[in-house]
């Protein structure tokens, strides 16, 4: 009788390293466009970030001073795209609209604005790229709050 208890649960841990290898290897659900987890689009995303983005948005995200307010160009400073901005209430295909194309590619009659339009400057795995190291700069509920927005405009 021992031998078959024993074999009932080999037979049955085997059928559940089976189970839990077969989850483990499905792939993730992916969210929106953009890959804050992959390090490698990271390291891309922080060097174009450095080179395009910093000098308006800041070395370490943190936007210009006064960004809610207009200067006496009529032009806003460039936001924050840390937490303390407002970049994560955007799901990830405006933002890619936003960069590629400007808030023309966002809507008719566009007020004027300083960010530059990046097509023709960048291409779309770049912007992506930088994109996606933004988020993985951002603090997991905000992280998370963003994968919802994803998921809704989908």
């Amino acid at each position: 009788m021992v031998g078959r208890k024993a074999v009932l649960l080999t037979g049955g841990l085997t059928l559940a390293g089976f189970a839990a290898a077969f989850v483990l290897a499905q792939p993730s659900q992916t969210i929106g466009i953009l890959t804050p987890d992959d390090a490698e689009v990271i390291a891309v995303g922080q060097s174009i970030y450095a080179d395009q983005c910093a000098a308006c948005h800041g070395a370490r995200l943190e936007g210009q001073p006064n960004w809610r307010i207009r200067g006496e160009d009529g032009l806003l400073p460039a936001p924050p795209h840390d937490a303390t901005g407002h970049t994560w209430h955007h799901d990830d295909e405006t933002l890619f609209t936003l960069t590629k194309y400007g808030l023309a590619g966002l809507m008719e009659n566009a007020p004027p604005s300083g960010m530059p339009v990046y097509e023709g400057v960048l291409t779309d795995e770049e912007i992506i790229a930088v994109l996606s190291f933004i988020k993985s700069t951002w603090p997991d509920d905000l992280r998370q709050y963003h994968d919802e927005l994803n998921a809704q405009s989908e």
